[in-house]
């Protein structure tokens, strides 16, 4: 590249998230004479490093001239220094986009088609608006059991993949979401753990939720681990509770999540890949996966999740991984926390055997637990459950946890909250129903889970007969205008809670 399509680098300070962003004068000579507008995708060089960034235009003064700006993600991903100088040029043709649009017009994609679209997404090919047509056109049951088995297999091709040399069972565990506060994955994994067998639990963030296990377990030690500190928390424990997004499983997954969580978008096909991917990307032979179904959660019919589950198990065993489907009730939400820390000190509750822990979470656990070991030691249900709830019960999932999170870096103090609120009951009457999706909504609006200790907790469970003036939850937030924007949601929200008057 010649030295007429070099520009002296600019650090702009500004956060584009993970879409790099470069920032070129309109009189820019290489604009001009390269044809460049708004929003063309271009090449950036800087050394050994490329990118592949999205030009925004600046008027007047803002740069000088023979200079561009760079974000702060494209300054990170190019290792770029300010002041030195870098390329532009044409980005290449991205011909997987014709992959895309021959979905959007309704036609079946091959393996090959996918595996190219995946690889160009996690190679920071696509544009994040790209990546968001990618996700609607196959949002609404638009792939079919084949592709969804080839975009599986796609998405673990493109990272790297743990093995577990001298074992014959790795165990796993997942709740397709949609239930608020069902935080079960550190009660499972201590309770499996403990009794010797071996679950490398990786977990992503929350997509469409308050919290996912990764941030409820940030609020607790430390989650962003790598591979070589998972297989030492594993050689120490069996298991480990970390953030995959940390260790390059499935690193598409990653980028097709982040757009997922901003589109507010978590179709079928996608959620099964994604799930599956994550699994047998972390070396998993054997998954339960928990998918609830009520009226305001995810799934809302039983067809509907049993269609889910069949899916599920289909692709499992396409790409080699035993796949045991629970359908549970999702009619209200699971324990009395919604939030990182919130679900985080119900957890510590059923972990130590408090007496006001929430029965729900617990008896979803062993639940889930009874069912890992049923998998492992070919024993009935009825077994399962009394060997998870002695352990539960005799303590040794406590210490087991313990133990995790020890090797995860130590346990830290829970945060506190900058502002609260509690609503009260507004008469003697009995409650109905919860409208989980409504709840989670209040809890994100409070700052969750981007703010640990945002989020909200229930004082009040369907079917309670209530008096006036009793707490039904205390809201949780890090600023005033969190606080109040989710209260006024709240206010506008007549069927979140609904009420039988007495």
């Amino acid at each position: 590249m010649t030295t007429s399509h070099q520009l002296s680098i600019v650090d702009m300070g500004i956060d584009t998230h993970q879409e790099p962003v470069v920032y070129m004068r309109s009189d820019c000579h290489i604009c001009r004479s390269e044809g460049f507008t708004a929003n063309n995708r271009v090449t950036l060089r800087y050394g050994e490093n490329c990118v592949i960034a999205t030009l925004n235009v600046v008027e007047g003064q803002l740069l000088a001239p023979d200079t561009a700006g760079l974000s702060k993600i494209a300054m990170h991903r190019l290792g770029a220094i300010e002041g030195q100088k870098l390329t532009v040029s044409h980005a290449p043709v991205v011909t997987s986009l014709s992959s895309v649009r021959k979905k959007v017009f309704g036609n079946k994609l091959s393996d090959i088609e996918i595996a190219v679209i995946i690889k160009d997404i996690s190679t920071h090919r696509y544009s994040d608006i790209e990546i968001a047509s990618f996700l609607s056109v196959c949002a609404g049951g638009r792939l079919d059991v084949d592709e969804i088995i080839g975009l599986t297999q796609a998405m673990v091709a493109c990272g790297q993949r743990l093995s577990w040399p001298g074992q014959v069972m790795i165990l796993d565990k997942h709740c397709i979401g949609g239930l608020p506060g069902n935080r079960t994955t550190p009660l499972v994994v201590s309770i499996i753990s403990a009794a010797g067998l071996v679950i490398p639990k990786t977990s992503s963030r929350a997509i469409t939720s308050p919290a996912g296990t990764a941030d409820t377990m940030e609020a607790l030690t430390t989650v962003n681990l790598d591979l070589a500190d998972i297989r030492r928390v594993v050689e120490k424990t069996n298991a480990c509770l970390a953030w995959g997004g940390a260790m390059n499983l499935s690193p598409a997954d990653d980028m097709l999540i982040r757009i997922e969580r901003a589109l507010d978008l978590d179709g079928e096909g996608q959620l099964i890949a994604s799930v599956l991917s994550k699994k047998i990307a972390a070396g998993s032979t054997h998954a339960v996966i928990d998918i609830p179904v009520g009226p305001t959660a995810k799934v809302r019919s039983s067809k509907e999740a049993e269609r889910l589950a069949s899916l599920f198990t289909h692709v499992g065993a396409a790409c080699g991984i035993h796949i045991r489907c629970l359908i549970t009730d999702g009619s209200q939400p699971v324990g009395l926390g919604i939030g990182p820390v919130q679900e985080a000190r119900d957890v510590l509750s059923v972990l130590q055997g408090d007496a006001n822990a929430p029965q729900d979470l617990r008896e979803r656990a062993l639940f889930l637990a009874a069912h890992l070991f049923s998998l492992s030691f070919q024993e009935s249900y009825e077994q399962g459950i009394e060997r998870a709830t002695a352990i539960l019960d005799e303590g040794k999932a406590w210490q087991q946890f313990q133990h995790i999170v020890k090797a995860q870096g130590g346990i830290k103090p829970l945060p506190e909250a900058r502002y609260q609120h509690t609503e009260v009951v507004p008469g003697t009457c009995r409650l109905t129903s919860i409208d989980n999706r409504k709840l989670a909504r209040l809890a994100k609006l409070a700052g969750a889970p981007a703010s640990l200790a945002a989020g909200l907790r229930l004082h009040v469970k369907v079917g309670d007969v209530l008096t006036e003036g009793a707490p039904l939850f205390t809201l949780f937030s890090d600023s005033e205008g969190e606080r109040d924007y989710a209260l006024a949601y709240y206010r506008e929200q007549v069927t979140l809670f609904m009420f039988n008057q007495q």
